[in-house]
Order: C-alpha cells, then structure tokens, then sequence
C-alpha cells in the first residue's frame, strides 16, 4: 500500500497533529490493510517534516501494524534529516 503524506499537509511539524495524522490515516487508510501488505510512505511533494510529526505518526504505525515499512521520495533535506533522526533511536 501506497501512503501519501502530502496528503496530511505538505508541512507537517507538530506532535499533535502527527497524532492526528495517524489516528485518521488508522480509520481511512489502513482499517483494510492486511498482514501480509507492506506499506511504502510516499513523501513526494512534502517540503517540511519535523521529527516530532513524524515520530508521533511512525510511533503508531508501528504500534498497530507489523508491516515491512519502506520510504519513497526522501530526497528532501528536512524529510531525509528526519528519518535519520527518527529511525536511528
């Protein structure tokens, strides 16, 4: 499954509303995903991504789905920066 974060907004820096992300993406985007489905976040056109987002929104997908995870488009410095500091904890 394919997930566009520009989806949630193309900047997106605040915990809460990487909590907010989640939540909506758990109700409209993965309540029919299943076990077997890897996931591949998509963040094309996304120009801010802050730690504290996207620590919030990979804290739970990782907490309610045991896909293989994968990224796509990270070229972006803020997005690139991000995911080294999220993922290297």
């Amino acid at each position: 499954m394919n997930v566009l974060i520009k989806n949630f907004g193309d900047v997106l820096t605040s915990r809460p509303s990487g909590k907010e992300a989640i939540l909506m993406a758990e109700s409209y985007v993965f309540n029919n995903l299943k076990d077997s489905e890897d996931i591949v976040l998509d963040f094309e056109s996304v120009k801010v991504l802050s730690p504290s987002w996207f620590d919030e929104f990979f804290k739970g997908l990782k907490k309610s789905h045991s896909n293989n995870i994968s990224f796509l488009n990270t070229e972006n410095s803020s997005v690139k920066a991000t995911l080294k500091t999220v993922l290297n904890k």
